[in-house]
């Protein structure tokens, strides 16, 4: 089973918190608004990360991060 920490709407600022609710998670999953590649980096050190861009996510992050994102994992199709 893989377990999977999943948040959004950060908008460039990530409570401490969240490091130790995710603390037993294998990955984090961010579902857009993320605010600042600052957020991505830290959550990026913590965990396997995965994300896709928000509305209110610049160049930077769009550049690093699709707008819908399709992957696979164990066997389960994520749209």
């Amino acid at each position: 089973m893989v377990r999977v920490g999943l948040l959004s709407d950060t908008h460039g600022h990530l409570p401490d918190a969240v490091f130790e609710h995710f603390k037993q998670v294998d990955e984090i999953w961010h579902a857009g608004d993320i605010g600042h590649l600052e957020v991505v980096e830290k959550l990026q050190s913590f965990k396997p990360f995965r994300a896709v861009y928000g509305n209110i996510d610049g160049k930077e992050i769009r550049a690093q991060f699709p707008e819908n994102l399709v992957f696979k994992l164990k066997r389960c199709l994520f749209l």
